[in-house]
């Protein structure tokens, strides 16, 4: 069978990097298109675009019977609305800190995020909790790592697995997993 052909082309010094990004309605799936250098998982924190343009878009609408999903050549989500964000498995980035970094833990988390929720990793220093933790940090988005969604509203969806998620922190719930 022929593979699809791409709504884009690149250029010489682009990739597309196949994302999710999770908002108050729904999930949207498709490629970020960045410059080769760019590391896609903490792009939200690092270049802070203004909208996030997926490329070969697909929607899905949670609410009733979540049905086939809306499919789009380019879909602009504006960032305010991103509630999450991360690469879509198998594809990944490298960690974005040193494991070998001394006085820090992960932190077995669950937060909730809109209608989803997501089980993982924060990591913190060794010297706090939880609680002072999201007390003191001020990034609009927060990385938790292996992490596996879900959504209590539409079970159906599933589980979904990725190394490393950013998640609005003002629009976080945040509770200890044993």
């Amino acid at each position: 069978m022929a593979e699809k052909k791409k709504p884009y082309t690149l250029a010489g010094d682009e990739k597309a990097t196949p994302a999710m990004v999770y908002t108050l309605n729904g999930l949207a799936w498709g490629d970020v298109i960045t410059k080769e250098a760019v590391r896609v998982s903490t792009y939200l924190r690092t270049i802070a675009p203004d909208y996030v343009s997926l490329y070969d878009a697909h929607v899905l609408i949670l609410g009733g019977d979540l049905g086939r999903p809306l499919a789009f050549p380019e879909l602009h989500i504006r960032t305010p609305q991103v509630l999450a964000f991360h690469l879509l498995p198998p594809a990944s980035d490298p960690p974005d800190y040193d494991p070998a970094e001394l006085n820090r833990k992960m932190e077995p988390v669950t937060a909730l995020v809109g209608p989803f929720r997501f089980d993982a990793l924060l990591r913190m220093s060794t010297m706090t909790n939880l609680a002072r933790h999201v007390e003191i940090t001020t990034d609009v988005f927060i990385s938790l790592y292996e992490a596996a969604m879900s959504c209590p509203a539409a079970p159906s969806l599933g589980v979904i697995r990725a190394s490393l998620v950013l998640i609005r922190r003002d629009m976080a719930q945040f509770a200890v997993r044993p």
